[in-house]
């Protein structure tokens, strides 16, 4: 989402919030660029490591997360550019019919595609989860979520979940996503556990959603 989120659905006392479509970006491109120098002055930066020129997509049936943040990173490729990304921090995630995809197009070959699916019988397990994002929708409800909080003062996600100072961010207690879809250019994790895991390369493009 660009701005403000939609609440299309419901918000009662308990906190709990049920939005109908979830899109990324939360966090305007316009104020993540404008504190790029501050990101690098501080070493706020998104990935831990430089990331590859090419973004990647992931789907799933569900994902359920305890300890959920979001908010405005920046990733830095080898040629030491800068990429803006949302940054969405889960504590423990699980995720159901997990499929990972990205295709390369070389030159006379043409497409060629890399796909990794684990998690059809018994959900993927994820600890520490960080996944810098430019696009994730789905149906999503969360529990006593704070909307507008600043980045600096999050305390809900792993421990270093946290962006810069007066940029805008968003927590909950617990998040569930059905139909996920996301492209990102980097994923983290303390531990990450694909049961069934099954990886395929073939040509031509075939990717997840």
């Amino acid at each position: 989402m660009t701005g403000s989120p939609h609440l299309s659905d419901e918000h009662n006392d308990s906190g709990r919030v049920r939005w109908r479509r979830f899109a990324v970006l939360t966090v305007p491109a316009v104020a993540v660029t404008a504190g790029l120098g501050i990101a690098l002055a501080q070493g706020v930066l998104a990935a831990s490591f430089a990331v590859s020129g090419q973004q990647f997509k992931v789907s799933a049936s569900s994902l359920e997360g305890e300890g959920f943040a979001q908010y405005g990173g920046v990733d830095v490729n080898a040629r030491d550019e800068l990429i803006p990304v949302a940054v969405t921090a889960i504590r423990e995630a699980r995720l159901s019919n997990l499929c990972q995809s990205v295709v390369t197009t070389l030159p006379v070959i043409g497409d060629i595609s890399l796909n990794l699916t684990a998690g059809g019988k018994t959900p993927v397990e994820a600890s520490n989860l960080f996944v810098d994002a430019t696009q994730l929708a789905g149906d999503a409800v969360f529990s006593n979520i704070e909307i507008g909080r600043d980045a600096s003062t999050l305390d809900k996600g792993p421990a270093d979940a946290q962006g810069m100072q007066d940029l805008f961010a968003q927590q909950a207690d617990t998040v569930r996503i059905t139909g996920l879809q996301q492209t990102a250019w980097a994923t983290n994790a303390g531990t990450f556990k694909l049961s069934g895991l099954s990886m395929n390369v073939s040509k031509g493009k075939k990717e997840c959603f």
